[in-house]
């Protein structure tokens, strides 16, 4: 008998965050890890995808046509990354609008899947939509990354809105979530201060350690590589273990 997948969203209502750099890197940690799992890119950027080294060939259907109802199943637009263990439902970059889906069907298609996943990360746009909401929709949680400086709460507290209404409506299973500072350096005073002050309105229970500025991350990316596989030795690849088995361990992941 399989069980159904542990669902994490990686969303924040800002764009430039860090999302698909986190939706990347974590996945790459749990596969490494030994747990196999799916990558869902909902943003049109397609970089959920590019960062795992795939690139749809031209006319492949991909998640804004999983959700539109134009193919039946995840299987059908399922490709392998480049990393063992993590597979990908990439995003169709061309095209041109959302899909008109209720809340609800990525969660359907999620629970009809036949491959034991037992992590699914889907990667989100920053608008909100029928996209983001299919992905709030099926996870049981949700990690907000956010740079540390004075804008940071706007998009944080715009997330936290949509989280708590599908949470009531949608998906009673949506129970988590935490903020993840990226590239956090401790020792600017304005990066500390936003810090506490994201701690102070959303509760210190939802901050989790974070992410050191690391130049390796960008690097990896831009090669279309993990930070494990690019620089495994790097305070990047250490804080994504870490962050991996943070959120194991802060939502009873098992």
């Amino acid at each position: 008998m399989t069980t159904e997948p542990f669902v994490v969203a990686v969303s924040n209502r800002k764009g430039g965050t860090g999302k698909s750099t986190t939706a990347v890197n974590l996945a790459a940690t749990w596969a490494r890890q030994g747990r196999r799992t799916l990558v869902i890119d909902l943003d049109s950027q397609g970089h959920g995808g590019l960062g795992l080294g795939v690139r749809p060939d031209r006319g492949q259907p991909g998640s804004q046509q999983l959700l539109a109802g134009d193919v039946d199943s995840l299987s059908a637009v399922v490709v392998p990354s480049r990393v063992e263990g993590v597979d990908v439902i990439p995003a169709d970059t061309r095209a041109a609008r959302e899909p008109d889906a209720p809340p609800d069907r990525l969660a359907a298609l999620i629970g009809a899947a036949e491959t034991p996943w037992e992590r699914v990360i889907i990667d989100t746009p920053p608008s909100a939509g029928a996209l983001l909401e299919n992905a709030l929709g099926a996870a049981h949680g949700v990690v907000v990354p956010l740079q540390p400086h004075a804008l940071a709460a706007e998009g944080v507290r715009q997330l936290v809105q949509l989280f708590f209404r599908i949470a009531s409506r949608v998906n009673p299973q949506l129970q988590y979530l935490a903020i993840l500072p990226v590239m956090r350096d401790p020792r600017v005073r304005l990066h500390r201060q936003v810090v506490d002050d994201l701690a102070h309105q959303f509760g210190a229970f939802r901050m989790l350690r974070g992410i050191r500025s690391d130049i390796r991350l960008a690097e990896a990316f831009a090669a279309e590589r993990s930070i494990l596989e690019y620089a495994p030795s790097s305070r990047g690849a250490m804080d994504y273990r870490l962050l991996a088995d943070e959120l194991e361990a802060l939502w009873s992941i098992a």
